[in-house]
């Protein structure tokens, strides 16, 4: 697989993820489709160590990653909310 292709797949992976997070968690979210593609891919990164070291497992899988996501999304609100 190329890189180039790697970089696509992993950003619709990202979107997805911070989308289906954003969908999740009401409210607000002024950040875009950049910021979107970031959550998810937070998201998924936190997921993928989470289930590493603590389940001892080799993948998340997209429910863990979108809870991870919206941890994610919950924390930036209340970042953005009490500053």
């Amino acid at each position: 697989m190329s890189l180039v292709v790697f970089l696509i797949v992993l950003a619709l992976v990202g979107l997805v993820v911070g989308a289906v997070a954003r969908f999740l968690l009401p409210g607000p979210d002024p950040i875009g489709v950049v910021g979107t593609i970031l959550v998810g891919w937070l998201g998924s990164f936190g997921a993928g160590l989470f289930s590493w070291y603590v389940l001892n497992r080799h993948g998340a899988g997209v429910l863990l990653s979108v809870v991870f996501a919206m941890l994610i999304l919950f924390g930036l609100r209340r970042v953005r909310h009490d500053g």
